[in-house]
């Protein structure tokens, strides 16, 4: 059973929760998948299709939208914004609404082992490489290799990690 207050988090019927999955207040997760001993803090939201691995740390704040895969042991720092559409509009060109057709999702991937810093805002269509380290601040506008560190806006390629 996950650790949460049902009466401060919005959980949908649909979520899928591995075991031990700590959930902190004012989460709202829909149409996802979290995986065993993950821990999800403070102000998360987690949107349908989004799947998190085994023994992650999302930490508070963060966003992850729909089309994003982070697989086990990944840490997702405080205020961590995904992105899920390139060309993100409120209104079609007839003046309606945009709905669910009228956009495409493009999906993002977090490998098994990086380490997001807080505030980093990652661009859809990215792999972040395994083992890999984004700093604080970053913008991720292209694939991270596995074992790299990266920082700044754009995110460059600092060093790989030893």
């Amino acid at each position: 059973m996950p650790d949460l207050n049902l009466e401060t988090c919005r959980i949908a019927p649909n979520v899928k929760l591995g075991r031990n999955v700590v959930i902190r207040d004012f989460v709202n997760l829909y149409g996802c998948e979290v995986g065993d001993d993950s821990r999800i803090g403070t102000f998360v939201e987690i949107q349908k299709g989004a799947r998190i691995g085994c023994n992650c740390k999302i930490q508070s704040h963060t966003f992850v939208c729909e089309g994003v895969t982070i697989e086990d042991n990944v840490f997702i720092g405080h205020n961590v914004t995904f992105i899920n559409d390139l060309f993100p509009r409120a209104v079609r060109h007839d003046g309606q609404l945009q709905g669910e057709q009228d956009w495409v999702c493009i999906p993002t991937v977090v490998r098994s082992g990086a380490s997001i810093g807080s505030s980093v805002t990652i661009l859809c269509g990215v792999t972040i490489g395994e083992n890999s380290l984004v700093g604080a601040g970053s913008v991720v506008v292209k694939d991270v290799p596995a074992g790299a560190v990266v920082a700044g806006n754009p995110a460059r390629m600092l060093r790989a990690l030893k």
